[in-house]
């Protein structure tokens, strides 16, 4: 099992696999359907961050964005090629479900995002319409699941 941290977002591992998301995410989908966030923006306040280590060998991220109180985000979640399949995921989502009481997530409807869907689906997350900022895009699958007895999406995010 990945030793899961709370990372600081300082090191260079770190930076090149965020780099390397945002890279990916930009080689899928149209620029106004990426909404991966950068380095500089994982580091503002209202986001926590997590990473999965085996030694000092980096193995993948997740974070959590507060949207209010009760209701935050899952961002930034990425597992470096040679740990995929292994649970890296299942255990970053872990960490970050421990942390809220409902969640919500915009993901990719691409075929390339099947695997993050599915793992998502286990997990207990159910379609729902854009949330926050975000506004309805063909390449945008969102979902949301309530913790500890939070309310699902209400009808203005169905």
């Amino acid at each position: 099992m990945p030793r899961i941290v709370r990372d600081p977002l300082t090191g260079p591992e770190i930076a090149a696999l965020l780099r390397e998301h945002l890279e990916q995410m930009r080689r899928i989908s149209p620029p106004e359907s990426v909404h991966a966030l950068d380095l500089a923006r994982l580091r503002a306040p209202g986001i926590a961050f997590w990473s999965a280590w085996d030694g000092d060998r980096l193995l993948g991220c997740a974070a959590l964005r507060e949207l209010d109180p009760v209701h935050g985000e899952v961002k930034s979640m990425r597992t470096v090629p040679a740990a995929r399949r292994r649970g890296v995921a299942a255990a970053l989502l872990d960490t970050v479900v421990a942390e809220a009481r409902r969640l919500s997530l915009e993901t990719g409807s691409q075929p390339e995002f099947a695997p993050a869907r599915a793992l998502y689906a286990r997990f207990g997350f159910t379609p729902c319409g854009p949330f926050g900022d975000y506004r309805p895009d063909p390449c945008s699958t969102f979902m949301t699941r309530a913790l500890d007895g939070a309310h699902e999406c209400d009808e203005a995010t169905r």
